[in-house]
């Protein structure tokens, strides 16, 4: 069975049965004369382009931040994602964001409860845990919206690691 010298196409009757390029000896096609024989597989459909697959910036850089550390981290493992320098700046900037939070919130704040006394430690929780939520959704909807916000101290360290 011959095949395709252009695309390595099984070669069926005159031309090839994928690109319709004529084969080999075979002069080439008169005007009126069609180069394609449609075969059974080329009805099928098309998969779609592979460009077309996956997330624009935007979508990826808020979902950075949904879930912190996990998602930060998935979004820096993910190969189209991993490569784009807005994606990465924002998985940097949610790891080391909630890397933060959960230092405040475990290490700090207890221990000014514990010099300052347990009503510090009633009165900032709360507030600490809504400012927190705020800064959260604030960094999701400014990254979904194309917003590069660099947050203090944590913002440089982000943008030195993308």
């Amino acid at each position: 069975m011959p095949y395709c010298q252009n695309c390595g196409g099984e070669i069926t009757g005159r031309f090839c049965g994928s690109c319709g390029a004529p084969a080999p000896g075979e002069p080439p096609p008169a005007s009126g004369e069609s180069r394609f024989r449609p075969s059974p597989s080329s009805f099928s459909p098309a998969p779609p382009p592979a460009a077309s697959a996956g997330m624009t910036d935007n979508v990826a850089s808020a979902l950075c931040y949904l879930l912190g550390l996990l998602t930060g981290i998935i979004f820096l493992l993910i190969s189209p994602y991993n490569q784009n320098r807005t994606v990465r700046f924002h998985a940097f900037q949610s790891i080391f964001l909630h890397l933060a939070i959960i230092v405040v919130s475990l290490v700090i704040v207890p221990a000014l409860g514990v010099a300052l006394g347990s009503l510090v430690w009633l009165g900032l929780s709360p507030l600490l845990s809504i400012g927190f939520i705020g800064v959260w959704l604030y960094m999701m909807y400014t990254a979904y919206q194309n917003q590069r916000v660099v947050l203090p101290i944590i913002g440089p360290l982000a943008e030195r690691q993308a």
